[in-house]
């Protein structure tokens, strides 16, 4: 059976939905089933970002949504790469780690948080298992998944 994994990352221009494409791309093609947010069943109608009740409603459906899909995941792959992680991403690394799933990412981008590390909590919710490329991030959760 295909293991299911949530892919936490920024989504909020072309290129990072495009990244996460690419990724998913990759894991689906070495078996995994991935779960990308910015392609989920709740379209955002970007027309009701101008209503705050409709707008709170919206982020409200978007929120479970995702703690439900992270809790259906097998696995929670972040994405890391930016100046820091995206926020969302980290509450759903936190929610996964404390679910007990095991968590890896991926960054590729040389800018470092802390004394010249990654965050030491994100760093540490993922168990170190940081893969430098797409290929090193599905050599490594196929390991650990067999």
């Amino acid at each position: 059976m295909s293991k299911r994994i949530y892919f936490a990352g920024p989504l909020f221009c072309t290129a990072e939905r495009d990244y996460n494409t690419a990724v998913r791309d990759a894991l689906a093609a070495a078996g995994f089933d991935v779960f990308l947010p910015q392609e989920s069943s709740l379209n955002i109608d970007k027309g009701c970002m101008d209503d705050p009740v409709k707008k709170t409603e919206m982020g409200t459906k978007i929120f479970g949504k995702d703690l439900d899909e992270v809790r259906n995941a097998d696995i929670l792959v972040i994405n890391l790469d930016g100046r820091v992680p995206d926020e969302g991403a980290c509450v759903e690394l936190g929610y996964a780690y404390a679910l007990g799933k095991p968590c890896f990412a991926i960054k590729t981008d040389v800018r470092t948080a802390e004394f010249g590390v990654d965050n030491l909590m994100t760093s540490g919710a993922v168990g170190n298992r940081i893969a430098g490329s797409v290929d090193e991030l599905v050599r490594m959760i196929s390991s650990c998944s067999d």
